[in-house]
């Protein structure tokens, strides 16, 4: 009886429900997706440190979670006392610069050693740096850009010949000579990090514990380390912004289902006082309105799910270079959000249908 009840009150108003829906449709994508920006952009940059094929990154004391997010950077000789030292196999100087013209990305200036560490970049089209303004881009940014081999392309204000694409996923996304990048941001014998390369990875630690030596106040991080603390929790305001946004998803789908609710409830008064002169109890009448918040609710959470993955699908066409990871954990935490949300703001409602007198609701107008 409870489920028919249910099932006709949504059908009763087609165009309500739908709305309730949605909104609780737009809640879950909304948590989802936010997560899945965060968590992707940083996921995503990890790899890519990670698919440089290092295993000690060196960078200045200063140096943060984010590369680049330091204005300190290194002399650019202490690579030769690193590549002295005992299981060390390449080390590679980078200077990072930041490009903020048709979005934000992470330049590296290299030289021939990045090819030492790396074992070199995958051609997808044209060939390695030969000249002083020449710049290779992977095929994501390229694609993003519509860059083509052969073009010239204007960043920090100097023309540069694109003369290869690569495969993804080696540190950046553009690359160009160490040299010119060191003269267009007057850092002159300077470097940002260095990726060191060991003969084996099992002496990275032996490697740090040299390094620490001779470079005592130097960030020295392991790869592998690096790539587990790239979390939201470990970026100083991005859990607060996350948390912001959650919140706020949370807010618009408890007020439309308290919205929703309510209107119903007031809507079906004259309904509730012939249940209850049928002998529904209170007890009853709040499990109904519960349980067609939670039907509700349970619509919303498969629409959401369905419009994170459509509007991901958009974002990455429109935009290759973006990273939005969409995982089972957060579906379901996203789910257990929206459900909460909905029962606490039906509550409200489904208290005052069932105070409601029989025969005032039953004279109701």
């Amino acid at each position: 009886m409870m489920g028919e009840l249910i099932f006709r009150n949504l059908l009763h108003r087609p165009l309500r429900t739908i709305i309730g829906v949605l909104a609780i449709a737009v809640e879950v994508a909304l948590v989802v997706l936010v997560v899945g920006l965060t968590s992707g952009i940083l996921h995503e940059t990890a790899k890519r440190v990670e698919g440089v094929g290092a295993d000690v990154l060196v960078q200045p004391s200063s140096a943060g979670r984010l590369m680049g997010m330091t204005n300190s950077p290194m002399p650019a000789k202490i690579k030769d006392p690193l590549s002295q030292l005992q299981y060390v196999q390449a080390v590679a100087p980078v200077l990072l610069q930041f490009n903020s013209s048709g979005g934000i990305e992470l330049v590296y200036g290299i030289d021939k050693s990045f090819d030492e560490v790396s074992g070199g970049f995958v051609y997808l089209q044209g060939h390695a740096i030969e000249e002083s303004d020449d710049l290779l881009m992977d095929e994501l940014a390229a694609q993003s850009k519509h860059v083509k081999v052969g073009q010239t392309f204007k960043l920090f204000n100097h023309d540069w010949n694109v003369v290869g694409i690569v495969e993804h996923g080696k540190g950046s996304r553009i690359f160009v000579p160490l040299a010119t990048l060191q003269s267009l941001s007057g850092a002159t014998d300077k470097a940002s990090l260095f990726y060191v390369k060991c003969t084996r990875p099992e002496h990275t630690e032996d490697v740090i514990e040299e390094i620490k030596g001779i470079l005592p106040n130097y960030t020295l991080t392991a790869i592998k380390d690096y790539v587990s603390m790239m979390t939201t929790t470990s970026v100083p305001g991005l859990n607060v912004f996350v948390n912001a946004m959650i919140a706020l998803a949370v807010c618009i789908g408890l007020l439309v289902i308290f919205l929703t609710m309510y209107t119903t409830v007031i809507e079906r008064t004259r309904d509730i006082g012939v249940l209850k002169s049928l002998g529904a109890n209170s007890p009853f009448i709040v499990r109904a309105v519960l349980y067609e918040s939670a039907s509700l609710c349970v619509g919303g959470i498969f629409a959401g799910v369905g419009l994170s993955y459509l509007v991901r699908a958009g974002f990455l066409k429109a935009f290759p270079t973006l990273s939005i990871l969409i995982t089972p954990e957060w579906i379901l935490r996203a789910g257990v959000i929206a459900m909460v949300g909905a029962i606490f703001g039906a509550s409200y409602p489904a208290w005052m249908a069932s105070r409601k007198d029989a025969v005032e609701a039953l004279t109701f107008d």
